[in-house]
Parts: C-alpha cells; sequence; structure tokens
C-alpha cells in the first residue's frame, strides 16, 4: 500500500540479559545499541505499570464493494470488499480474520475492539483519506472502521487518531487543503478517546514531503479556535519542524519493496526498523515496528497489479516478541528522543493483504502474536490469565454482506 525504503543488511541475535534481541552489528549513531544492563533493570522496574502505550494502524479496506473481476459470477457473489484479491483467497486462506473477511458491521468492530484492549492494545490509528470532495469523503468506504469505532458501545476502551494517507490518489495541494481537512478533523480531536500527545490530539501524516507550513498553521489556529491546546503533528519516514511537524514517526520500513520476489528473514524486517529509530527533544519520535510484511496478495494480475517484492515469511511470535522488547529497551535508553507516553506505533491491526496483522485469523486462532502484546506491555500481575479468550470463528459472519443499516 505504501511505499518503500530499501534496506538491506546483516544480524546478529544475542542474548542480554536473558532477553533475546535482535540488534545490528557495529551500529551507528541511528541505530539501537546493544540492550544494557541498566536497560534490563529500567525495564525490569517499569513491570508495575504498562510499559508503553502501544497501538495499531487499521486500514480500512475491508469494507464497501470490490470493482474488480465484474464479469466473475463466482467472485461477486462472495460480496468482496474494495481490497479483497483473488490471491488472498484461494493462496492466503489462513489470513481471513475470524469474523470473515468483511468489517463493516458495528457488532464486529465492537468484537474488535475488546480482542485488541484485551491483549495490551491501547488505541487504532486509522488511515484517512483526503479528498476535496466532501460528499466523496463522507463516502468513502476506507472510513466505515473509524465510523463504527465512534458509534461502538465500547469504545472507552481503546483511544484512537488520525493516520492521513497523504499518497498518490489522496495528495494534499496546498494549504487550503489542510485547512479544510482541519474542520474535518476537529469532531475527532475534540471525542474524548482521541489519543493526545502532551495534551494535544495526535495526527500522523504519512508522505510528509508535502507538508505545507501554511497549512499546519491553519490546523493549529482551527484547534485553538475550538478550544484545544494545539495538535501535534508527526511525519511518517521524517517532516521538517519548521514546517510544523512536532513529532516522527514511521509506517513501516519495506526492504525490497519492488525488487522481485524474493523470501527474507523477517530479522532482516526488524533491523529495516531499528536503524530508523531517532528522534530528539524537539522532535520526539515514536518508534514503529512491522509484525510482518508480505504483499504477495496483491501483486499480479489477480491481486492488485502491484509488483513483486522481497517477503519475510518466517516471522513467528517469538521473533516479533523479541523485536518489540528492543523497541521497548530503545525508549528506556533515549528518553529524551520519544514521548513521555512511551507510543509504540505496530504495523498494522490488520494489512492482511500485506502481511502485516495482529488480529486473530484462521491460521493464528488463538492470537498468538497479540498475546506477545499483553505480555511484553501489560503489568506484570495482569500477564496471567486477565485477557479474555479469543472468541471462536463465527461462520455466519464470513463474506457477509452486512444489513444496510450497518453502514454509517
Amino acid at each position: 500500500m505504501f511505499a518503500p525504503h530499501p534496506r538491506k543488511t546483516t544480524l546478529n541475535l544475542f542474548t542480554a540479559a536473558g532477553v533475546l534481541l535482535v540488534l545490528a552489528t557495529n551500529p551507528t549513531a541511528g541505530e539501537p545499541p546493544a540492550l544494557s544492563e541498566a536497560a534490563t533493570a529500567h525495564a525490569s522496574l517499569q513491570s508495575a505499570s504498562p510499559r508503553a502505550t502501544v497501538g495499531a494502524y487499521y486500514f480500512g479496506g475491508w469494507a464497501g464493494s470490490s470493482t474488480r473481476w465484474p464479469d466473475d459470477p463466482a467472485w461477486t457473489s462472495l460480496h468482496p470488499p474494495t481490497h479483497l484479491t483473488k490471491r488472498i483467497v484461494e493462496e492466503f486462506a489462513d489470513r481471513e480474520p475470524l469474523w470473515g473477511w468483511r468489517d463493516d458491521a458495528l457488532e464486529i468492530m465492537e468484537r474488535q475492539i475488546d480482542v485488541a484492549a484485551d491483549h495490551g492494545i491501547a488505541f487504532f490509528a486509522f488511515c484517512w483519506y483526503w479528498t476535496s470532495d466532501p460528499e466523496k469523503l463522507a463516502r468513502d468506504p476506507k472510513h466505515v472502521g473509524l465510523h463504527l469505532f465512534l458509534k461502538a458501545k465500547n469504545n472507552h476502551r481503546l483511544k484512537f487518531c488520525l493516520l492521513v494517507a497523504n499518497h498518490a490518489g489522496y495528495l494534499f495541494q496546498g494549504a487550503d487543503h489542510w485547512g479544510k481537512a482541519a474542520a474535518a478533523w476537529l469532531p475527532h480531536f475534540r471525542h474524548p478517546q482521541h489519543l493526545t500527545v502532551d495534551g494535544n490530539p495526535l495526527v500522523i501524516i504519512f508522505n510528509p514531503g508535502n507538508g505545507d507550513r501554511d497549512g499546519f498553521a491553519q490546523v493549529q489556529a482551527a484547534a485553538r479556535q475550538a478550544g484545544l491546546p494545539g495538535v501535534a503533528i508527526a511525519g511518517c519516514g521524517g517532516g521538517d519542524a519548521k514546517q510544523g511537524f512536532t513529532h516522527t514517526t514511521h509506517y513501516n520500513v519495506v526492504p525490497g519493496y519492488g525488487a522481485g520476489s524474493e523470501a527474507r528473514a523477517y530479522t532482516e524486517l526488524v533491523q529495516a526498523h531499528q536503524r530508523v529509530w531517532h528522534g530528539s527533544r524537539d522532535q520526539p519520535y515514536m518508534p514503529a515496528l512491522s509484525v510482518g510484511w508480505d504483499k504477495r496478495p496483491w501483486e499480479g494480475e489477480r491481486g492488485l497489479g502491484q509488483q513483486p517484492g522481497w517477503y519475510f515469511p518466517d516471522r513467528t511470535p517469538e521473533m516479533f516478541a523479541t523485536a518489540l522488547e528492543s523497541a521497548l529497551a530503545w525508549m528506556d535508553q533515549h528518553p529524551d528522543q520519544t514521548t513521555t507516553e512511551r507510543i509504540v506505533l505496530l504495523y498494522a491491526w490488520n494489512e492482511f493483504g500485506e502481511g502485516g496483522y495482529l488480529a486473530p485469523t484462521k491460521g493464528d486462532p488463538e492470537g498468538a502474536y497479540l498475546k506477545v502484546v499483553n505480555r511484553m506491555v501489560q503489568r506484570a500481575e495482569s500477564q496471567t490469565q486477565n485477557a479474555r479468550p479469543i472468541p471462536a470463528p463465527d461462520n455466519t459472519t464470513s463474506n457477509t454482506p452486512p444489513e444496510e443499516g450497518n453502514r454509517p
């Protein structure tokens, strides 16, 4: 879905104070050093409270109606959402979430909220897509998840924020666009469950290259007029403070995005993320980490037509635990480079087509990756069996179009 960040390196695996970490050899200034004994002790002292505020990106591609293969009755009978492909159904069926490929029903959103909150996820960062046409903005099926979250009776269990998907097809053009978008964001910013950083609602901007100082000034002015102290504006992969970016983070970091189909080691994917963990007092960084990456379901004619790229099929929950521990350790070692809320962004909750997902699926019905988050982040005393079991698959909702009344 998003642009690549080519990276290639060699990894060392080693154990520090009983915790296996994936860290770079010969780290540079921008890379996380080995976990020190002091950092390990600090992490141990923090076990009395959650060690981080962990959020997951939420992709809204599992609502609406696919326009692909309209002449194939077998395909259209599935009532496929916008980003479902034949490849994912035929070759990667284990990625189907327990509630089915569609997520555009209120009861499914409420189920997702409970599953996420029960397993240490603190917030969803919903992908949000700009258009200057208010009617198209309101009808975009990729916003259905956000609307359902706001309607959910249990949304008090999670915070939320916006990841503004400022890329091809949804690019902002000048300050006026940012000002108009701010008007759409304000009701969300003022919602009691909106995530804040230093008291300011957080908005994350994908592709910060066309950030606009005057446009961001309009965003800040609109927030202050609405009674808010300001807005925390984070750029994915950078963002000049002179333009108005207050923080930095990433969506994901992908080596070999279009370099041809090739299986690589998950540790190499982790390494690519670790190398970009770097912030400052003036622009704190929120470390990002990919649960996985394998976009083969979106490649080729039976996918979304994307070019083949590297994929990382050997991931395991244990390897993910190692990677998440290294992100927590980096924050321990660099408190002056990250947020006081200790925010970590995971790619992703439901990027099933790109292979980055925490949500329980038919291939992971017990939610092994979610349990890693709970174990690594939650309080020591809550690491027992406090989380409710993940519900068994409900075949009645799989691939079934929602009632019209369930749509926002």
